[in-house]
């Protein structure tokens, strides 16, 4: 028989239990069933036509929920625009001049609003369109969890701290990706998402030239690789200037970026690292990811769903806007 003091503690410690368990479960695949029931139709419809008309727009959009979800969690703070007492995260250092999407992401929205007013959170709608790019892309489909709120606010000087840089080094980035409770694994995995998309000369000149302080180029850098980028980046040229972030199939979701690092293809140093850092715990993963395309996707899908955790709004916290660049009533 229990004692009663037993008893309460049991009762105490299935009642901690639970509320750990519904802190996780406020998000949702169902949250929006009855609420709105077409909204991942609606979302997947408007980023296919995205995609006609601008081939890299889903790593656009995939790349704003990443950088969303490392500031403040996953809370749409990145939509938010310059006001009187919001300094916007689209003008930190890894956003500004580079971050794009925006434009579809208010397609989106509307497209929403019209069939379900004040419903569906504008976070919501960059884990949904991440998602979309993703599939519609030739990449794993997943079912989103769903549930989080708008933030009130945005950081700047967080986004200019916690997201990854191109330059950084693998333990560097490493701890970023700790810092908001993600593992190697979902490291190697996100940093697949390189597999489609574009990067601008100046994330990766310094590569090609000068590699820190040398005068030479990164001796990872595979040599004809190396001839490719200098001719599209030449020496004190355009830093905006495009290239594919993968020389194989530039706008196809697949694992052939984890082959391109095996053969030093890999356009960013932040990229190159998980395979040429000796003994580093990345080097197998990229090695399973490049012979097994189904291991990545599965993996990548459940990061994705890792990283759409990162400490969302829920409940009563936040709000829904009803414009995505600005909080409601401003």
């Amino acid at each position: 028989m229990f004692s009663s003091s037993t008893y309460s503690f049991v009762l105490a410690t299935s009642i901690l239990a639970l509320s750990l368990y519904e802190s996780k479960a406020q998000l949702s695949t169902t949250f929006y069933s009855s609420t709105c029931p077409n909204v991942s139709t609606i979302v997947s419809n408007v980023v296919q036509q995205a995609l006609q008309s601008d081939s890299r727009i889903g790593a656009s959009l995939i790349r704003l929920h990443f950088h969303d979800c490392f500031v403040n969690g996953c809370d749409a703070s990145i939509l938010l625009d310059n006001s009187s007492n919001i300094q916007s995260e689209k003008n930190a250092g890894p956003n500004v001049n580079s971050t794009r999407g925006f434009g579809v992401v208010d397609n989106i929205k509307t497209a929403v609003e019209n069939s379900c007013p004040g419903v569906v959170s504008c976070a919501d709608i960059l884990a949904l369109a991440a998602e979309s790019s993703v599939s519609l892309s030739g990449g794993p489909s997943w079912n989103v969890l769903l549930g989080r709120r708008d933030s009130l606010t945005a950081n700047q000087a967080g986004a200019n701290t916690a997201i990854p840089s191109p330059f950084e080094g693998l333990t560097n980035i490493t701890s970023k990706f700790s810092a908001v409770n993600l593992n190697t694994q979902d490291l190697v995995a996100l940093s697949g998402a390189h597999t489609f998309g574009r990067a601008q000369c100046r994330t990766f000149s310094n590569r090609l030239y000068n590699f820190s302080g040398t005068g030479n180029p990164d001796p990872t850098l595979n040599s004809t690789y190396l001839t490719t980028l200098q001719q599209i980046c030449p020496q004190n040229g355009a830093g905006t200037t495009l290239a594919n972030l993968d020389p194989t199939t530039a706008d196809g979701f697949d694992n052939n970026y984890f082959t391109n690092l095996q053969s030093n293809q890999g356009l960013l140093q932040s990229d190159q690292e998980l395979f040429s850092t000796a003994g580093a715990a990345t080097v197998s993963i990229v090695n399973s990811f490049a012979s097994n395309q189904s291991a990545f996707f599965a993996s990548f899908a459940q990061s994705m769903i890792n990283m759409g955790n990162i400490s969302p709004l829920t409940g009563t916290n936040g709000e829904i806007r009803s414009d995505c660049k600005k909080v409601n009533g401003s």
